[in-house]
């Protein structure tokens, strides 16, 4: 289930006798402790975000020698683990010009719907000026009769 063997779980299970529920179990138990469990017999550039990311969380404070270790237990390569903390590192730089042009965004969005409320405001006063004159020639029939012209 976890590197460098990768294989599937219900390989896991039918070798050793464990139902797949226990092993899915106890799988989800520890990524809930946040170890990086990607199981399936993944390919570790296959790994969810998450994983990758708690991969990164436990190897910050490692020292080369460690890291190696941690890296031959686990079925990865340092590299990897360089490409993702540096993908970590640059996920807030990209959220910041994210939030910067969701704000511009929202201006010219609220700019555009005022300027719309606008017209509609406007259209609505010429509709009520327009529905009054109609009754107004109405009543003026009613009163008056219709005009012959001479």
């Amino acid at each position: 289930m976890m590197p460098p063997i990768n294989k599937p779980v219900s390989q896991i299970a039918r070798e050793n006798g464990i139902s797949n529920k226990t092993l899915y179990t106890w799988r989800r138990e520890l990524k809930g402790q946040g170890v990086a469990v990607p199981g399936d017999g993944k390919n570790a550039e296959d790994w969810t975000s998450e994983d990758k990311f708690a991969v990164v969380l436990e190897t910050a404070s490692l020292s080369a020698a460690e890291l190696a270790e941690y890296c031959r237990r686990k079925g990865l390569f340092a590299e990897q683990i360089g490409a993702w903390r540096a993908v970590c590192s640059s996920a807030n730089a990209n959220a910041a010009q994210q939030a910067r042009g969701l704000r511009e965004q929202s201006k010219d969005d609220k700019k555009r719907i005022r300027e719309l409320e606008k017209d509609l405001n406007r259209k609505e006063r010429a509709l009520a000026e327009a529905a009054a004159l109609l009754i107004l020639r109405k009543k003026a029939q009613a009163i008056w009769g219709d005009q012959e012209e001479d």
